[in-house]
């Protein structure tokens, strides 16, 4: 049996029906078509999946859906203003700090979350920001000059 979900996804309203045992991660590609969070370890420990839901930066692979119901989601689609790309995007295209992509979203999504809790901060609690993300390609450090080049002020807020 089906239960009603309304929620809220890169301020676009939905409402559907989807089954008690959906995750979060299948309602945002499956459902919405939404595809940058990557449903990629099945144990919530790569972070692939990471969204924002309510402010905190979730991995949708160990969230139901219905535990979102009436909430607020932002995905990687949901970043950028129009055709101008978020602060964090442009960064991480400038730096290199994508290189096959897999882990890109979630890894924007966690950098987002730590920087709308604490928009200055250090080396090592960006690096503490991103731990919860695997990347397998980059070594970090472009990520991590990615982020450091934001915090520094290098790139602007689209309006």
């Amino acid at each position: 049996m089906k239960e009603e979900l309304s929620l809220t996804v890169n301020g676009q309203p939905y409402e559907l029906y989807v089954k008690p045992k959906t995750l979060l991660v299948e309602v945002l590609r499956d459902h919405l078509g939404l595809t940058g969070a990557k449903r990629s370890c099945n144990s919530s420990s790569c972070g692939a999946c990471t969204v924002i839901l309510n402010g905190m930066a979730v991995k949708s692979c160990s969230v139901l859906a219905l535990q979102a119901d009436k909430g607020e989601v932002l995905t990687a689609e949901g970043l950028a203003v129009g055709n101008k790309l978020h602060p964090l995007q442009e960064a991480f295209l400038d730096h290199g700090a994508y290189q096959c992509g897999f882990c890109t979203s979630g890894m924007l999504m966690s950098s987002k979350a730590l920087l709308d809790e604490n928009p200055s901060p250090t080396r090592e609690q960006i690096k503490e920001g991103i731990d919860g993300n695997i990347c397998r390609c980059t070594g970090y450090n472009s990520i991590i000059r990615a982020l450091t080049a934001v915090v520094n002020g290098e790139y602007k807020e689209a309006k």
